[in-house]
């Protein structure tokens, strides 16, 4: 069974928005939030999600084939979005993973109901600020060479590479969206949101830090900055990833996340 077959695809409405949603497998649910280059239902990590629970991802809106109205601009109105799915959904408390930009979305949710969140992990996430007001946290891709930018984000740069000839024409739409929509949501201020880091404190439920070895974005001291400000969260390094550690190391990824999630008492590389 390929990883795109366990996915079923439909198109649902929130707050007028037309929102793209992904679910399927087996398990109690999990939702997982992508980050700035989309969710797709392609990859291996996403196979190994759903033989053990129901994974439900939506695209975010302005990233896939989701719909983006002209009054949401920041990651804090996506979040109250997500928070009107969960209740349409039932979701009364829920496992949440997000990645990157979705980790700074998850932690945004659970500052705002921490009693329906059950455990968090948070993958390579952004949007806090740690360092000092006149330098960035996380690089400006934007305004960097592609080639550098797959050099940050990926161990095994071959991996990274984009071929947009042999892509179908909504693969590059999407594409085109995903990089506008990133740009829209984490401009200014980049990459965080002032108030979140002193919103943190709320956050009830044990919390998971991944991040993968070669991640040339977040950084390790970030990463450590980050889970400094959440109650009872901890730290685990994927090796041999960059910034997407389920891409890179999916085995890696899946067998952390769940001894995480099933109640292990520690994953492999915790600092």
């Amino acid at each position: 069974m390929s990883d795109a077959s366990v996915m079923t695809r439909e198109t649902i409405t929130l707050a007028g928005i037309e929102i793209e949603l992904h679910e399927g497998g087996d398990g109690p649910p999990l939702l997982f939030l992508h980050g700035a280059s989309g969710f797709t239902p392609d990859p291996p990590y996403v196979g190994l999600l759903a033989q053990r629970r129901h994974l439900i991802a939506p695209s975010h809106p302005g990233f896939g084939a989701s719909g983006l109205p002209l009054w949401l601009d920041t990651i804090d109105d996506i979040a109250h979005l997500y928070l009107e799915f969960m209740d349409r959904r039932g979701l009364g408390r829920v496992d949440v993973v997000g990645c990157s930009l979705g980790g700074w979305l998850a932690a945004e949710i659970a500052t705002k109901v921490p009693e329906r969140i059950g455990k968090l992990a948070l993958v390579g996430p952004v949007g806090v600020k740690l360092g000092p007001a006149d330098k960035l946290d996380i690089p400006d891709v934007f305004a960097m060479a592609q080639d550098k930018v797959t050099r940050l984000i990926y161990h095994d740069v071959d991996k990274g590479k984009i071929d947009v000839a042999k892509m179908t024409d909504e693969q590059v739409t999407a594409l085109a969206r995903n990089r506008e929509t990133t740009a829209l949501l984490t401009w200014e201020p980049w990459m965080h949101n002032p108030k979140l880091r002193h919103r943190l404190h709320r956050i009830a439920s044990p919390t998971l830090f991944i991040r993968g070895a070669s991640d040339g974005l977040v950084s390790a001291d970030y990463v450590d900055g980050y889970a400094k400000l959440i109650p009872n969260a901890r730290v685990t390094t994927i090796a041999a990833a960059g910034h997407a550690p389920q891409l890179e190391q999916p085995e890696e990824f899946a067998r952390a996340l769940f001894a995480f999630l099933d109640g292990a008492a520690q994953t492999g590389g915790t600092r």
